[in-house]
């Protein structure tokens, strides 16, 4: 367990130091909600959709924690090619407390970074529907981080070449999001694009999120927390399996 702490306090610590990362990885979600936001929020509220930025901000904030879990695998193969990796290997603790501690330590500063731009979102115009369900919220953006930081790592286990990562995860990262119905609704979509939204993990992490921030859930609650769950389990076996088969 001490290892699991270290190396999540050690994750934490780096994402700190870096202050051009940490500006950088708000600025995004902040220019997609500003941006798409109030452009489009008259034409959103006149075609009968309501306020905009209610149901834009929680796709925002799945944003923000979504790249920051997904690109904290950029670490793993940085730690690898500079040897860390391997002084950690060589220590007696098993390998799995070793992958746990990394994926906790990037799900914290990915949840931490989305607490941020939730803090932006309502000093820019987001109220909530309901605070009681903050609570919620916060369970949802943390099982969001846990995922998507098991997923980055799983990738990394498998890939040296830090560009390449890159490449792949930009190519993953992008129809994850835009198909997850971050920025528009998912009821009334074309048969194919449903089932792309029914089957990418994070259209069920958004729509939780917006529904204990705004009331509003397409899948239902109950279903989004389930399969959340389930991708978690899912995503955390794997990872620890790709970890363990990894060779110096």
């Amino acid at each position: 367990m001490n290892v699991i702490y270290i190396l999540w306090l050690r994750q934490i610590k780096r994402f700190i130091r870096s202050k051009a990362r940490l500006v950088g990885s708000l600025g995004q979600p902040l220019l997609y909600f500003l941006a798409f936001g109030f452009g489009f929020g008259p034409v959103y509220a006149k075609a009968g959709g309501g306020n905009y930025l209610e149901f834009l901000a929680p796709g925002v904030i799945a944003m923000s924690i979504l790249f920051t879990a997904v690109f904290s695998g950029i670490e793993m193969i940085w730690d690898r090619q500079f040897g860390f990796l391997k002084e950690t290997f060589v220590a007696p603790v098993p390998r799995i407390q070793v992958v746990l501690g990394r994926i906790l330590g990037g799900a914290t500063v990915s949840f931490v970074q989305g607490l941020i731009v939730l803090i932006l979102t309502v000093l820019t115009g987001f109220r909530f529907s309901n605070l009681y369900g903050l609570p919620l919220a916060f369970l949802f953006m943390f099982l969001i981080a846990v995922l998507f930081t098991a997923i980055g790592t799983a990738l990394a286990s498998i890939m040296e070449d830090m560009h390449g990562f890159q490449l792949v995860i930009n190519f993953l990262i992008m129809p994850i999001f835009f198909l997850s119905g971050a920025m528009f609704p998912l009821a009334g979509l074309p048969k194919a694009l449903a089932v792309a939204a029914a089957i990418d993990p994070l259209s069920y992490g958004v729509d939780g999120l917006r529904g204990a921030l705004s009331n509003t859930a397409h899948f239902g609650m109950a279903t989004d927390l389930m399969v959340l769950l389930a991708g978690v389990a899912v995503c955390l076996t794997l990872a620890v399996w790709l970890f363990k088969r990894i060779r110096m």
